[in-house]
């Protein structure tokens, strides 16, 4: 098979990336960033990139500073998530949101038949990943309001953490692609026969890219893990060619400096090549990414995972930290759930005798955001509303 074949399949006109669970890998064996600034002054290209005409349902969309916090009752009990209850406080939390009467009238708010969707989960956390039954929720969610589902695809970008979280569940869903950008190509190995990496294929070139001052360096191992390095920062074809919408699934973790992994951090690191160098670019990198064209005017919808969350301990999701916290957070603005969430944790991790006080550093990047008009950051403007689904 030659590389045009392998990446050149044809899927409603676009170059569609491979599907998962062809080529078993390894776990990513790239090194945690030696440096993490919270702001620095290294020179970006986001001035040029805001200069790029927006769309009606640019971020921070249709409901600005509006989330919607679930209050799921038991649908996380003992470590285990019930399908149906999941279901039924998406739905509750969805028709909140925009005021309809129907679920599938909620959904057709975000998508129609003919939009090619991509749900982003995250996958780094094998014990703590977006959970099946959340992303199986969308997936119904997406296909009652008429999206088929050759026209769905669960996706993240590296395969391997894809497959050991166990997502190729949803490959076997008949149409359901289950997609990354950073994979092995047929030879069951990240590089081809002339020694080009396959995953070279499947970033764009072609469309603005993020530039920041700092060079991006690795070596032969970690290269497949951020796919090039240099000064720029690729997005996937996945987000600047095959979809058309993007339902964003992050599930609640911490993260420093930014005191949580959430909305914003899942769509901008989970988009781009070489972001290791982008920790040292600071926490504005983080807003910076997501104010790109084929982010901003694409990720129409936010569901926060936090049926079961973590309250410390990083994005390994140590399940010493992790509980069933049985909430979603909902809205179309990614700050303003950002927002609401790094409250909630902050309260919880207070509780728990982990942190005194809150920390304002976590907040630099919503402010950043909020002044590229990405969101709500300003607390006085947030319009939370909770919805409690009773338990059985």
């Amino acid at each position: 098979m030659t590389r045009r074949t392998f990446v050149g399949l044809a899927v409603g006109g676009v170059a569609a990336l491979p599907v998962l669970g062809r080529f078993r890998g390894r776990t990513n064996p790239f090194p945690p960033p030696s440096q993490v600034n919270v702001t620095s002054d290294i020179r970006t290209n986001i001035e040029e990139i805001r200069k790029i005409p927006r769309t009606p349902l640019s971020m921070p969309g249709r409901y600005p500073g509006r989330v919607i916090k679930v209050l799921t009752g038991d649908a996380a009990a003992g470590g285990k998530i019930d399908p149906a209850k999941t279901r039924r406080s998406l739905d509750r939390g969805l028709m909140e949101l925009t005021g309809r009467a129907t679920a599938r009238d909620a959904w057709r708010e975000f998508v129609s038949p003919e939009d090619r969707v991509g749900i982003k989960v995250n996958p780094i956390a094998p014990r703590l990943p977006t959970s099946f039954e959340l992303t199986r929720a969308v997936i119904d969610g997406l296909r009652d309001a008429g999206v088929p589902l050759a026209n769905i695809a669960v996706w993240d970008r590296r395969q391997v953490d894809l497959e050991k979280a166990g997502y190729d569940i949803f490959s076997r869903d008949p149409g359901v692609d289950v997609v990354s950008t950073e994979i092995k190509g047929p030879n069951g190995d990240f590089y081809d026969a002339q020694g080009e990496l396959w995953s070279l294929a499947n970033v764009d070139r072609e469309t603005p890219a993020y530039f920041a001052d700092i060079e991006g360096s690795y070596d032969r191992e970690n290269l497949p893990y951020m796919v090039n390095g240099g000064k720029w920062s690729y997005f996937s074809k996945l987000v600047t060619r095959r979809f058309t919408k993007i339902i964003n699934l992050p599930i609640l973790k911490t993260c420093q400096p930014v005191g949580i992994s959430f909305a914003m951090k899942n769509l901008a690191y989970g988009s781009l090549s070489n972001t290791s160098r982008l920790h040292t670019v600071g926490v504005n990198a983080i807003g910076e990414a997501c104010a790109f064209p084929c982010l901003r005017d694409k990720a129409v919808l936010q569901i926060g995972d936090a049926l079961r969350a973590s309250y410390h301990g990083g994005l390994g999701g140590s399940p010493k930290y992790t509980w069933d916290a049985n909430l979603l957070f909902i809205g179309t603005d990614p700050v303003a759930v950002d927002l609401a969430t790094l409250d909630f944790i902050t309260g919880v991790r207070i509780a728990r005798g982990v942190q005194s006080i809150e920390d304002p550093k976590n907040r630099v990047y919503l402010d950043i955001a909020a002044g590229l008009g990405l969101g709500v950051a300003d607390r006085s403007k947030l319009d939370l509303r909770e919805v409690a689904v009773p338990a059985d």
